[in-house]
Parts: structure tokens; C-alpha cells; sequence
């Protein structure tokens, strides 16, 4: 069985818009009147099937959880009880098309009145640093406002819209149609007026008519603390305007953060490496290493270990929503071996062996001067 999203195009989290969007394309692509290319039909059929099972929320629920088996009965027929699916699965192919004006009784909702706007999604790319401790930042968003000429009516000030001719205010239109189930009289969409019922004699000159605007807002967004790449951040009522004069749609930010050069997260830890030499490694050091919190101290224990692993407390990412709690800065510890040794070296190290081999691990070293000597040529 053809898995119904695959059908459609679309993903399976794809909301109820971007459904019949796809819905429509296809339906229009293998529409028999206009594809008479072999197999188009029953692609036609099948593209009509997909939509009327994931356009109804209920039967989209129980096909994502079982498939068709989930559908019941109904699998492989349309619910001829409910002609709704297919009226959906004919508007496509009624533009163009004019005729009588359907009665209020349609069953079919009309969309009179503001809408919501459509929602808006903005990728914005930060550094490194500004996601870890957060910013507030300007950024200019292309979005529709409603027009504050005509208000969002669409039409001159002092005039209104007038009733729909071809419609006659109903926002629907009928069509007779002759499917592989029979005939059947299929409600659509008015074509002229897009189903308000319905139209603009004398359109609004700032506008056009639409009753909203193209403009380039200026925002100040604030990015908390902890965000990473693929944090999305709501802004409330910036999105699209809605038809006429209806409310704002939001606006969603998706984020991007920069690679660090030397800094890698892994959640709230941040994890990085350092070099020190043989010598830094067996008596200690304190050495500068960089940080999100800028160059740090950092003390290499006596006799530290190639690969050993050193933490700073609290010098990781701030957990969103609680800057406070922060994570830790993991530093690895490189232990460089030279390749290659001058005589002297050579010869203080042979010494060195040799006091070891005779007097032990417990003499100090450091007191004959070899050490200090090695120390400072390996820094």
C-alpha cells in the first residue's frame, strides 16, 4: 500500500494548510480532464483517497497509529455520508467556472470575516559566545501589516464591499460531476470572491485591494541564554496580518550558532583540548586556556597523564531559563613527546636516568638542576 504522506509530498508532522496546498498540486497534476497520460486516473484517485484520510483530523490520528488497518471499513471508499472530502477534492478544478449562486444551506463553511494571518518563520545565524550568554538583537522581518487606509476592508475609504455575483453571497459555488462512483453534485469555493461571499468594486489604492501591505519591520528579539543551533523562538503577533482586518499570525526564529575555533558543546559541557609538554606533565603547571568566560587559569597537576581529563565547575553553557545553573568546561590534556633531541637534551636526560637508576625516585631532582634545565628548553 502507497503510504498516504508519500502520495501527497509532504512529511508526516506537515500541518493542515500545507496538506491541501499539496493536495491541490497534485489533484491539478493528475486531474483526468487535463493528464490523459496512462495510470493518471487511478494516481488521481489515490491522491483524493490520501487527502480525504489525513484532512480530518480524527482519521489522520488513526492512520498514523495503524495505518490503513486503522481506517476500518472505510479504507480504499470515500464516506459517501460525508461528501466533504470530495467537495474539497473538486474546488480545485471549479475556477473558472461560474453558475448559480448556492443556497446559505450549504453545508460547506464560508470564510467571512478576519482570518488569522499565516505565521512566519526568520533564520538568524549568532555567534558562538552570544548563544551561550544571550543578546537582544535588531533584526528586519518582510511581513504583511493590515492597511491603515482602508483598514483591512481592501476597499476605498467610504465604500464597502458589495455582494458576490458570481456566488450570490454564499461563498460556494455547485457543480454537477460525474466521478467513478457516480454523479454527484459538488460544492466549491466561489472562485471570485474566495469564499467570503463577497467582493471589491472599489479597491483601495495603498493596497490594491488586499486589504494588507508588504513592509520591512525592524525587531529587537531577545535570545536567552543557552540557546543552541535549532532553538526556536516564538514572537507573538509578528507574523502576517490576517485577511481582512483579522489578527496577526506569530512569528517563529529559528537559530544557527557559529562553531567556536577551539570550543566544542555537548549540551551544557563544554569540552576542549590543550598541549603541554612531558615535563609540564610530570611536575605541574598553571597554564591560560580560553573559556567562554575568557582566558582562565588553568592548574596541570603534578604527574598528569597523556589523555587525562581536567574540569572547570561552572564555566559551561547557562541552562535556559535558569542562567544560573550552568554546565562544566572539560579540558583533555595532550602530553607532547619531542621527536627530536639535541645533544645537550640527550645528555641531560641520560644524567637524569642515571641519577634515577642509582638514587631513586624519592631524590629531588630538581635540586641538581637537570629538571629546571629540561623545563625550560620543552616550554
Amino acid at each position: 500500500m502507497a503510504d498516504f504522506y508519500e502520495v501527497l509530498g509532504v512529511s508526516r508532522n506537515a500541518d493542515a494548510d500545507t496538506l491541501k496546498r499539496a493536495y491541490r498540486q497534485q489533484a491539478r497534476k493528475y486531474h483526468p480532464d487535463i493528464n490523459k497520460e496512462p495510470g493518471a486516473e487511478e494516481r488521481f484517485k489515490e491522491i483524493g483517497r490520501a487527502y480525504e484520510v489525513l484532512g480530518d483530523a480524527q482519521t489522520r490520528a488513526r492512520y498514523d497509529q495503524f495505518g490503513e488497518a486503522g481506517l476500518g471499513g472505510a479504507a480504499g471508499m470515500p464516506d459517501m455520508g460525508d461528501m466533504g472530502g470530495f467537495a474539497d477534492l473538486f474546488e480545485t478544478f471549479f475556477s473558472g467556472f461560474g453558475g448559480g449562486g448556492a443556497g446559505p444551506q450549504s453545508g460547506r463553511q464560508q470564510r467571512r470575516g478576519p482570518q488569522q494571518g499565516d505565521d512566519l518563520r526568520y533564520d538568524l545565524t549568532i555567534d558562538f559566545d552570544k548563544a551561550v550568554f544571550g543578546q537582544e538583537k535588531e533584526i528586519k522581518v518582510p511581513h504583511l501589516e493590515t492597511c491603515d487606509i482602508c483598514r483591512g476592508s481592501g476597499a476605498k475609504p467610504g465604500s464597502g464591499p458589495i455582494t458576490c455575483t458570481t456566488c450570490g453571497g454564499a461563498g460556494q459555488v455547485r457543480r454537477a460531476t460525474r466521478t467513478p462512483f457516480g454523479s454527484f453534485t459538488q460544492v466549491a469555493e466561489c472562485p471570485n470572491c474566495g469564499g467570503s461571499g463577497q467582493m471589491i468594486k472599489d479597491p483601495c489604492n495603498a493596497c490594491g485591494g488586499q486589504g494588507v501591505k508588504q513592509v520591512r519591520k525592524k525587531l529587537v528579539i531577545n535570545i536567552p541564554s543557552g540557546v543552541d543551533t535549532g532553538t526556536r523562538l516564538r514572537v507573538s503577533g509578528e507574523g502576517n496580518a490576517g485577511p481582512r482586518g483579522g489578527p496577526s499570525g506569530d512569528l517563529y526564529v529559528f537559530l544557527k550558532v557559529k562553531k567556536h575555533p577551539t570550543l566544542k558543546r555537548d549540551g551544557l559541557t563544554i569540552n576542549s583540548e590543550v598541549n603541554v609538554s612531558y615535563l609540564q606533565a610530570i611536575l605541574g603547571d598553571s597554564i591560560e586556556i580560553d573559556t567562554v568566560d575568557g582566558p582562565t587559569r588553568l592548574q596541570i597537576p603534578v604527574g598528569t597523564q597523556p589523555n587525562a581529563v581536567l574540569t572547570l565547575e561552572n564555566k559551561g553553557i547557562p541552562k535556559i531559563g535558569n542562567p544560573v545553573a550552568r554546565g562544566n568546561h572539560c579540558i583533555s590534556i595532550n602530553v607532547k613527546l619531542p621527536s627530536r633531541l639535541s645533544d645537550q637534551e640527550r645528555n641531560l636526560l641520560e644524567e637524569l636516568a642515571g641519577h634515577y637508576s642509582n638514587r631513586g625516585p624519592q631524590h629531588h631532582y630538581h635540586k641538581s638542576g637537570l629538571f629546571s634545565k629540561l623545563f625550560r628548553k620543552n616550554q
